[in-house]
């Protein structure tokens, strides 16, 4: 259980289907208060050719792409693990969100590649802050793949568990990510907004 579970975390990746989602049900397996999104124009997932990807609208359900994959070509989105994904997924919450149209406040922000921290860090600035409320925005660089989202999952829980056991987190994050970065091997970015 972490040490301050209080805290309000949001893991981001492009379509809020690997990455984000990993990350999302193992944060809540560990106690933590944890959702998810994504910051694509579409959700996409790849399709039986390297150009013809399957595009989605953001509040489309896990369960109808699901269905949607099943109907095209079973034995492949078997293969390739997709199917599996979204039923992992669809026993998370019912449908990918689009970080961009969030009213909620975190105080973690994790994102899983340097574009989606650059996505939203825009967001977040296009917004006019109202209650001066810090969140800390953090990137750990992960590959979208299932090996890669599932050792990132582990890599941000950690970095999680040790942010929690802060009694200071704004004075101690830049130490914290500092030692994290070092040991992970994978640099990180960080930056504070405001809501």
């Amino acid at each position: 259980m972490p040490a301050n579970s209080s805290l309000k975390i949001a893991v981001i990746c492009s379509s809020n289907m690997n990455r984000s989602m990993e990350a999302h049900a193992f944060l809540s397996k560990k106690g933590f208060q944890v959702k998810s999104f994504g910051t694509g124009d579409k959700v996409k997932l790849p399709g039986t050719a390297p150009d013809k990807p399957n595009c989605y609208e953001f509040g489309v359900t896990y369960e109808d792409i699901y269905q949607d994959l099943l109907l095209k070509d079973k034995s492949f989105y078997t293969q390739n693990g997709l199917l599996h994904m979204l039923d992992r997924n669809r026993r998370i919450k019912t449908k990918p969100e689009r970080f961009q149209t969030s009213k909620e406040r975190f105080d973690i922000l994790v994102t899983c590649e340097e574009r989606v921290y650059d996505q939203v860090i825009d967001a977040m600035e296009s917004k006019t802050p109202v209650e001066n409320a810090p969140v800390h925005v953090i990137n750990i660089d992960i590959q979208d793949n299932h090996e890669e989202a599932t050792l990132g999952a582990f890599l941000i829980c950690e970095l999680m568990i040790k942010l929690s056991q802060s009694d200071d987190l704004d004075n101690d994050i830049d130490e914290l990510l500092h030692d994290f970065e070092a040991k992970c091997e994978r640099p990180i970015l960080h930056c504070v907004l405001f809501y």
